[in-house]
């Protein structure tokens, strides 16, 4: 609990010393004269993660909903969540159990879509490791985000403890020792270990431990609050943007990717958005998931997680925050 806590403190401290958002992406043939300026802070470099954002400046979707839009591209240190709670970017990009905690901190912030219907955070091992499941991850060491929240979830759930390793946002442990465990953004890594001359992992998802976030678009609560009709144009723009990429051509989306992340490849580029498009993070892993799905948030689904962070006691006082008080559907077409 404190630890988190203590993350979330830190770096709320941190953002009110910033004084800018670096580059971004902004829309293309767009004059600020007559339209609404958006600026997003995205959690990671420009990658297909970030699909529905590029795809909706390449098709000048935020243009015609009258939005001048800016993208920001994140990293290790992007401190996005901060960013929107501090009023220098309207929108950001966030994992929802992080988000309900900076909300529960008294950030004032809201989660208005999702990103991913399904978290692609996972666990990573090599195809020939004998652990199948979570229970035979007692004591084996893990490298992953000290802050991750569903590592709490699974030492309680099935009463194991593992060292941790501090994360490095890096494949070349894991390549280079068979035994290996790391968290991993299963669409984006695997190809980089590939390339490195290992196999395709396999994973263990956290959705099957029963811990089932999101990732989600999260934005500023006085901002939306007091422009709602350019929230709303914004979040159709955005999810119409995120229907093309997938369904359509992402060639130009791709260019702007490249063109501001120069680590970009056409390879990844179609590998991590592909594995988007099979894995159905966007439009739902379940049965009810299809283009319908795509943003929407389940107040049944925050409350869970709500509760959850709550019994591990990550989440205190208990009872202080419904999913009403971190998520909100007013602004979804």
């Amino acid at each position: 609990m404190k630890s988190l806590i203590g993350v979330t403190a830190v770096c709320w401290g941190i953002v009110l010393c910033l004084t800018g958002c670096g580059r971004g992406t902004p829309s293309p043939d767009a004059t600020t004269e007559g339209l609404t300026p958006i600026t997003v802070q995205l959690d990671w470099v420009a990658e297909p993660e970030h699909g529905g954002f590029y795809q909706a400046v390449a098709d000048g979707l935020f243009v015609e909903a009258g939005l001048d839009v800016t993208l920001i591209q994140g990293g290790p240190n992007a401190f996005a969540t901060q960013k929107a709670a501090a009023g220098q970017v309207q929108f950001a990009q966030a994992d929802s159990t992080n988000t309900i905690l900076a909300i529960n901190e008294g950030l004032p912030l809201t989660q208005v879509a999702a990103v991913f219907q399904q978290n692609p955070s996972v666990l990573m091992l090599h195809a020939d490791n004998p652990i199948t499941r979570f229970e035979e991850l007692d004591g084996q060491a893990i490298m992953a985000r000290p802050e991750w929240a569903f590592l709490p979830y699974l030492k309680n759930k099935y009463d194991i403890d593992f060292p941790l390793i501090p994360f490095n946002f890096s494949v070349a442990n894991f390549i280079a020792d068979p035994s290996f465990i790391q968290q991993g953004f299963y669409i984006a890594e695997p190809f980089f270990i590939e390339q490195g001359g290992g196999q395709k992992p396999k994973f263990l998802y956290a959705w099957d431990a029963g811990f089932d976030s999101y990732v989600t678009l999260i934005a500023n609560e006085d901002w939306i609050a007091a422009h709602p009709v350019a929230t709303r144009a914004f979040l159709a723009a955005y999810l119409q943007g995120w229907k093309n990429y997938l369904q359509g051509d992402p060639s130009a989306a791709h260019a702007l990717m490249k063109a501001e992340n120069s680590n970009n490849t056409d390879a990844f580029l179609a590998y991590s958005r592909q594995m988007i498009i099979d894995e159905r993070l966007v439009i739902g892993r379940g049965a009810d998931g299809g283009p319908a799905k795509i943003g929407q948030l389940e107040p049944a689904r925050m409350a869970t997680q709500i509760q959850q962070l709550e019994e591990l006691g990550i989440l205190a006082p208990a009872g202080k925050l419904t999913a009403d008080d971190v998520m909100t559907t007013a602004f979804l077409p």
